[in-house]
């Protein structure tokens, strides 16, 4: 596969690159949503998400770990991937996982800081950046200290281009755009390529 645009979770699919197709339970739905009704998936979907718990709005923090716990149930017994939402809630997340490790975690719009950022990448996790990096000097440190075997870029719900977040990216870690592209794609072929095969 040629290096493209790995955009690894948008709200605003453009058809453009690649662009993973994921179905779950978002915490900020964890009061709305049937947890049973996920057991159905579609065909195309390659991974769970956006699932995880956000201690800063949403549905109750029970609700949100409910559905949390199911979803990473799901993922092991499917052999998917798990696409991650974190906010403010770091370490209940890095317990649920210990506790139900999935076959791949990638922490999407990844905003924590470094100490974070490291404690995850030494669990093999993947982190994900997106415009709001760009904004916060921790977070900017976490995107220059990811390795590029475990990094993935996204524009999630922003109306600005991926090839602009790479672009954003490659000046922030003193790289190329083309660089990225190649460690996105093998990043994105390591996860995906043997499910999809």
């Amino acid at each position: 596969m040629t290096s493209q645009f790995v955009n690894i979770h948008t709200h605003r699919p453009t058809g453009r690159g690649i662009e993973l197709r994921t179905a779950g339970i978002h915490p900020w739905d964890a009061d709305k949503e049937d947890i049973a009704a996920l057991g159905t998936l579609p065909a195309d979907v390659q991974a769970i998400g956006e699932t995880g718990l956000d201690y800063a709005r949403g549905a109750g923090r029970q609700q949100q770990l409910a559905a949390f716990r199911a979803q990473l149930a799901l993922a092991r017994d499917r052999q998917l991937p798990v696409v991650l939402h974190c906010v403010r809630a770091f370490e209940p997340v890095m317990l649920e996982l210990a506790a139900r490790e999935p076959r791949a975690v990638i922490f999407h719009g990844f905003i924590g800081s470094p100490e974070q950022a490291r404690r995850a990448l030494e669990k093999g996790y993947y982190l994900s950046f997106g415009v709001r990096t760009f904004s916060s000097p921790k977070t900017l440190e976490a995107l220059r200290e990811t390795p590029p075997g475990q990094l993935f870029l996204e524009t999630d719900d922003s109306d600005t281009g991926i090839e602009e977040v790479y672009a954003h990216a490659a000046a922030v870690r003193g790289t190329t755009v083309e660089a990225l592209k190649r460690a996105t794609t093998e990043n994105y072929e390591r996860i995906f390529a043997p499910q999809n095969g």
